[in-house]
């Protein structure tokens, strides 16, 4: 089947380059949505356009729900508000509040009055709560039972239903005026006597607060292995659930923005050329800031390296070398806060052990690079101030790189987004200084 499909895919590229729409048709709307959105995901941003006109309507609202935020939103252009109600009318409320929260608020709006009543009603329950919260997160699709039913009677309504939602390990149990319970996993339902009331085999279990933070929700559904789970409002009312897949899709979405971020980019893989060199030129712009700090402190010690003209050989490579560690230690930070694993009851644990790893690499290092530039040059000197600046560095380059994330964690700022730049800065700046320092003092 997945043969199949990678045929179909690379017959589909050939008739699009040969401009052969007719076959080109064909071939597209007979892909899964998933492959039809990656096709036009891997597309420039002209020949998307050309490729969304071949799709059947029928098809556009699971591709849409495929599509990233980034080129979904550039899609969405091409379509008016009704096409857009109409195509999304089947999907699931939290996948259409996905789809318009790509839109511009007055457009998002035109869609919604276009949308039939009950869709409308549901929507609007899911729109009001912020995108990265647990009322974004959450679906509509569940089944609700009353604690004084039997099994039997649960049973009796699941088959007139025919069906039940995707993955769904549990049906909620809810009061007469809609307020939860608990849950009722399918596993004792389907083994318990058709006479036995629910209230008798029901689990009490907390739901989600509809408000609490998608990040919260993240590490709730990993610590416990959930498949599903209920969200109520303040009152608490059940109002939806999210499921493991919703969960994906999240984590999915925020480690593409914290890629980015960590770079400094924006935008899709084809996103227009102004674009990219705005986002990029500021980024280059920062860096250039950086440079130009770190050049002011080679520039302290140019009597120096005129003096001793090896030294401006060996000095990239202390800095090169503190920049490596504090990328590292970084890397772990940011991940352990994301993580929420690092607090205040364990960072002098991490710091200390840090440190230790920071200290021992630059000593052994050194005295490697120190040999070697002895035999590479003949002095002896050199290979102490090597010593001494690469631990100062490596030191230097763990606190920066524990210490920074934290501290703009602290003020609310991302860590992805400012910390390689502050930590590689810091590493360069300490680096330069202690080599050409140390070897001004030595040297006289």
């Amino acid at each position: 089947m997945n043969e199949d499909i990678k045929s179909d895919s690379k017959n589909l590229i050939a008739f699009l380059s040969s401009e052969k729409y007719a076959e080109s048709k064909d071939v597209l709307n007979s892909l899964p949505a998933y492959e039809t959105a990656l096709i036009i995901e891997s597309s420039p941003p002209k020949k998307r356009a050309l490729i969304w006109q071949l799709i059947e309507e029928s098809k556009e609202g699971e591709i849409l729900k495929n599509l990233s935020n980034d080129v979904r939103e550039t899609v969405l252009t091409y379509m008016d508000p009704e096409e857009v109600a109409i195509v999304t009318k089947d999907l699931e409320p939290d996948e259409i509040a996905d789809i318009l929260q790509d839109l511009p608020e007055q457009i998002m709006k035109e869609v919604i009055e276009k949308m039939s009543y009950q869709n409308k009603d549901i929507l609007e329950r899911v729109l009001k709560y912020p995108e990265d919260s647990a009322g974004g997160l959450m679906n509509t699709d569940f089944i609700v039972v009353r604690p004084y039913h039997s099994v039997e009677l649960v049973l009796r309504y699941l088959r007139i239903k025919n069906s039940i939602p995707l993955s769904t390990d549990n049906l909620f149990v809810v009061s007469r005026n809609n307020k939860f319970r608990g849950v009722l996993p399918i596993s004792n339902l389907i083994t318990s006597a058709p006479t036995e009331n629910i209230k008798n085999i029901m689990v009490e279990k907390s739901a989600l607060n509809a408000e609490i933070k998608s990040d919260e929700v993240i590490k709730i559904f990993e610590r416990d292995d959930l498949i599903s789970a209920p969200v109520i409002d303040e009152k608490n009312n059940l109002i939806g659930r999210i499921t493991f897949d919703d969960v994906i899709d999240k984590i999915k979405s925020d480690a593409d923005v914290s890629l980015k971020q960590f770079s400094g980019l924006s935008g899709d893989t084809f996103e227009k050329t102004s674009v990219a060199i705005k986002t990029r030129g500021i980024w280059l712009g920062i860096n250039l800031l950086t440079a130009i700090i770190a050049s002011s402190v080679i520039n302290l010690f140019k009597e120096t390296i005129e003096e001793v003209i090896f030294l401006a050989v060996l000095m990239p490579i202390i800095a090169s070398m503190g920049g490596v560690a504090a990328t590292q230690t970084l890397t772990i930070t940011v991940r352990g806060l994301a993580l929420g694993q690092i607090m205040s009851t364990n960072y002098l644990y991490l710091l200390s052990r840090e440190i230790t790893v920071g200290v021992v690499n630059g000593f052994f290092w050194a005295l490697v690079l120190g040999l070697i530039s002895y035999f590479w040059f003949g002095e002896l000197t050199i290979t102490l101030i090597i010593l001494l600046s690469m631990v100062i560095n490596l030191f230097m380059a763990v606190i920066s790189g524990m210490g920074i994330p934290i501290l703009l964690k602290f003020f609310k700022l991302d860590p992805a987004i400012a910390g390689s730049v502050i930590v590689t800065t810091i590493t360069d700046v300490v680096g330069f200084m202690s080599f050409l320092g140390l070897a001004t003092l030595f040297y006289g």
